[in-house]
């Protein structure tokens, strides 16, 4: 059997479904990707942000809550637009204050005790957009952290703080400036 006779149809068929998969590789490897940082601002009228510290107005308090949200909002902005953050008459301003911070028992286990426990925390925001008041808005903001109740919240409340602080300011961020 002469094997180059043999096989000159199979490669032939082979050459051509290699070409076919080089060019479907080539047009699923084409999309169209878009890059950009979340904010949605022109930058030619808006240049500045005045972000006001949010003082705890909650009858629950835990000291480092407030610090942790601001610092996080002020990073937010600093991180995520080309805005400078200034102390007076921003284009942008963005107040409010930290109006809830609870805990609940969120499920039940079958001897009837709690076996897990909800924090969550509420965030009210006034948004003045001094270039366009058209966009200014009062709002509540609220994020949710659950831990099995066999953990006291002393060893998990600063990490779920700070998870729903992250999910607070991320919702403020898009509220204001990303425009979803």
């Amino acid at each position: 059997m002469d094997w180059t006779k043999t096989n000159k149809p199979h490669g032939a068929i082979l050459c051509a479904m290699l070409m076919v998969l080089t060019a479907l590789s080539a047009l699923t490897a084409c999309s169209v990707s878009y890059s950009f940082n979340g904010a949605s601002i022109d930058y030619t009228k808006t240049k500045t942000i005045q972000i006001a510290d949010f003082p705890i107005r909650s009858s629950y308090v835990w000291g480092p809550m407030a610090s942790i949200f601001n610092n996080q909002l002020k990073d937010q902005y600093a991180n995520h637009t080309k805005l400078t953050q200034v102390k007076r008459n921003g284009d942008l301003k963005v107040e409010g204050e930290i109006t809830r911070y609870e805990q609940r028992n969120k499920a039940v286990s079958s001897e009837g005790y709690s076996a897990m426990t909800e924090l969550s925390m509420t965030v009210n925001v006034r948004f003045t957009n001094n270039v366009n008041h058209a966009e200014d808005f009062e709002r509540q903001f609220t994020a949710t952290a659950s831990y099995e109740t066999t953990q006291s919240l002393n060893a998990v409340q600063e990490e779920l703080v700070t998870q729903m602080v992250k999910d607070i300011t991320d919702q403020i961020f898009n509220a204001t400036v990303a425009n979803w």
